[in-house]
């Protein structure tokens, strides 16, 4: 797992953010950091988080994003005390016909993971193409080689892992037209956990509808 500085300033807060797969930080450098250091979490082929640089600060808050809600979720005994977790677009069970990614999506996105990401795959983020011309302006950097074997890691990581739900965000906030991980499946989880929700007009990538980190922190009160 890598992580990268947003903002980097001895502030008294600091946001914790994980991406979801195949992402890094470019595409989120566009979010004023307001008065958080941020760092942002990314490339999940392997899980070990470095605690002891994060000490220090008066208030930790989570975001986390599509396959990075499942992350976050799972490596929760080694992560900070959080004044608020929020999960965006995501669900800590990632493949499940019901409360996650159904299978066979999943299967066919890493069955075409290369051409995927050259074109269909990175489309169905966004729900208007005004936003993936916005996404093409600041894209990943990683290579298609390296966001495709962290899908394989994924893959076999979460195929070898029971899946159990102990409440622990606050809030989620769900796009209604989730091309990823459909939009009913991640109703259905947060309604399955009295997990209160907020829906918004926009699809799996929504960041390009917010200015600023904070302005996603006061989404959910």
């Amino acid at each position: 797992m890598k992580h990268h500085w947003l903002n980097k300033a001895n502030n008294e807060n600091l946001i914790i953010f994980f991406c979801g797969w195949s992402f890094d930080h470019k595409p989120f450098e566009n979010l004023d950091c307001g008065k958080n250091d941020i760092v942002v979490f990314y490339d999940y082929k392997e899980l070990e988080f470095p605690q002891a640089i994060f000490n220090g600060y008066k208030k930790y808050f989570l975001i986390t994003w599509s396959m990075g809600v499942y992350i976050a979720y799972i490596l929760r005994e080694v992560l900070p005390w959080f004044d608020k977790k929020i999960a965006i677009n995501g669900t800590p069970f990632p493949i499940d016909d019901e409360l996650g990614i159904p299978q066979r999506t999943f299967d066919l996105t890493l069955k075409y993971v290369d051409s995927g990401l050259r074109g269909k795959f990175q489309q169905n983020l966004f729900k208007n193409p005004t936003d993936y011309e916005k996404y093409l302006c600041n894209p990943v950097e990683r290579s298609i080689k390296d966001r495709a074997e962290e899908l394989t890691v994924l893959n076999d990581f979460i195929k070898n892992r029971d899946h159990e739900y102990n409440i622990f965000y606050n809030c989620a906030i769900i796009s209604d037209t989730d091309k990823i991980i459909p939009t009913r499946n991640q109703v259905r989880f947060w309604e399955k956990y009295n997990t209160p929700s907020i829906l918004l007009d926009n699809g799996h990538f929504p960041f390009y509808e917010f200015k600023s980190w904070d302005e996603i922190l006061n989404k959910c009160s």
